[in-house]
């Protein structure tokens, strides 16, 4: 059964439009999250109680964090909320939603339209911090380079790439000490370069409480069909990093909630420059992570990880449908599925050859055996890597190969790999256990070069012997003796 508040944001919802949407970068709460988030928050409440929604939408996470008050679960004698919400159209219903409360809770309101970041910006630069509260669902839209939201937060030093995470580094730097921040915010910057600034300011300011995981990519915004993997995290600004609480569901229901207490060197690896954080989803260290064995990184190895480098809207007028005198093989991820190699592609959209000449032949690779994993998996796929071996003898005399810019390339500096490690290599990106605890810090389907070298893999010669056992066994391999196999030369 939907409240009277969830029914009247459907109705706001469902008419607006796909293209509004993307513009004001919105998304509105469902009650079941926004309930789920409200519970987070540690109890009891001082006196008084500044709560900050930024972004508010019709009033949902607000709501639910008043409900919660007038259950006497956080007792907080008089509450001040300041509710931002660009988007005019809503405000009425926002008024609505607050007003209901008034008479439930010592509170008083105000909704503020406008640019938030810039009225973040204002607030902070004039030394105040001033709320002790804040729950928000940010816009989730790119910032570009030189924008003016761009030029507004590095005035208060900060350097991101998107609103959302624009609007949880300012809120950090409006709670007073001690605030306690709750957000739902995408996957995303857990990981790669581009959110690297973004993650320090986090660790910088607050730590990290708890952080609640949706196994479904689908469900937890299904009326506005987000795709994005979102989380929930609770930050409390300029505290000591202690413990994380760790928390999973499939979806919004939370009908198969499960909690687990973690150490903070299991979240951001002492020895990671990156700071990636990582999502452990149960108490157990996966094969990977018991194994003495595997902790060699690549350049260990003397092997390197690179993106394809033929970006092929760049060399559109190089590329040519089929092979043919004077040009080179070119490989994209639909050229390679679990049964092997398929090329040249008959009837493929994508070209399969590229021409040779002084333009070309810099972004072209010898001839030889080379591991590929793709760069993009399916919403929802099973795994998210997805290795396959290159064959030299699959494209007869070719001297040069290309290999497109949705494939990772394992190669030994712009060289090909040896028969036997390039298989064994493949083999072990395919184990299920690299792949769980590649998702322990990788949320979205890129996997990005940089991310496949922070992984730690077997010595050189546990990879050649597990390259001569796949090579004996040809195409008959199950995921099932896969993994048995590492499990086996882990023994």
């Amino acid at each position: 059964m939907l409240t009277a508040l969830e029914q009247t944001t459907l109705q706001l919802s469902e008419p607006t439009s796909a293209d509004k949407k993307s513009l004001l970068g919105q998304f509105f709460t469902p009650a079941n999250i926004a309930k789920f988030m409200a519970s987070l928050f540690p109890a009891p409440l001082s006196d008084t109680c500044t709560l900050l929604d930024a972004g508010a939408g019709t009033g949902s996470l607000a709501s639910a964090f008043l409900e919660r008050c007038a259950s006497g679960q956080l007792n907080a004698q008089n509450i001040r909320l300041s509710a931002f919400e660009l988007d005019n159209s809503v405000h009425a219903q926002l008024h609505r939603s607050l007003s209901q409360h008034k008479n439930k809770t010592p509170l008083l309101f105000t909704i503020i339209g406008g640019d938030f970041i810039e009225a973040a910006v204002n607030t902070i630069q004039s030394g105040q911090q001033v709320f002790t509260h804040a729950i928000l669902n940010p816009p989730y839209k790119k910032i570009s380079s030189n924008s003016r939201h761009r030029l507004l937060l590095r005035q208060v030093g900060i350097e991101t790439v998107n609103l959302y995470s624009a609007f949880v580094a300012l809120t950090l730097l409006l709670m007073a000490p001690e605030g306690q921040v709750v957000a739902i915010i995408p996957r995303s910057f857990c990981n790669g370069s581009y959110y690297r600034p973004f993650r320090d300011f986090v660790l910088k300011h607050a730590a990290i409480r708890h952080i609640h995981l949706f196994a479904s990519r689908r469900k937890a915004f299904k009326a506005d069909a987000v795709l994005q993997e979102n989380i929930i995290i609770r930050l409390e600004r300029g505290r000591p990093q202690e413990s994380v609480t760790v928390s999973t569901s499939t979806d919004d229901s939370f009908s198969d909630f499960a909690s687990y207490e973690h150490p903070f060197d299991n979240i951001v690896f002492a020895d990671d420059p990156n700071q990636f954080i990582h999502i452990p989803t149960s108490c157990e260290k996966n094969t990977i992570e018991l194994s003495p064995a595997i902790r060699y990184s690549l350049a260990d190895l003397g092997i390197t990880v690179s993106t394809g480098p033929v970006v092929d809207f760049r060399l559109k007028k190089h590329l040519c449908a089929m092979p043919e005198s004077g040009t080179a093989p070119l490989l994209y991820p639909g050229h390679f599925s679990r049964g092997g190699l398929e090329w040249p592609k008959v009837g493929s959209k994508k070209p399969n050859a590229i021409h040779r000449n002084l333009e070309t032949e810099k972004w072209l690779y010898p001839n030889s055996f080379y591991c590929v994993v793709r760069r993009f998996s399916a919403k929802e796929e099973r795994r998210r890597i997805v290795a396959s071996v290159v064959e030299p003898t699959a494209f007869q005399d070719a001297p040069l190969l290309g290999f497109e810019n949705h494939l990772n390339l394992f190669h030994e500096n712009k060289q090909g790999l040896s028969a036997t490690l390039a298989h064994g290599l493949c083999l072990f990106l395919n184990t299920t256990a690299f792949d769980e605890s590649f998702r322990r810090f990788s949320g979205h389907t890129q996997v990005n070069a940089t991310d496949l070298k922070i992984m730690k893999y077997p010595s050189r010669s546990m990879l050649i012997e597990m390259g001569k056992w796949a090579m004996a066994a040809g195409g008959t391999l199950t995921q099932m003796m896969i993994d048995e196999k590492l499990r086996e030369l882990n023994s």
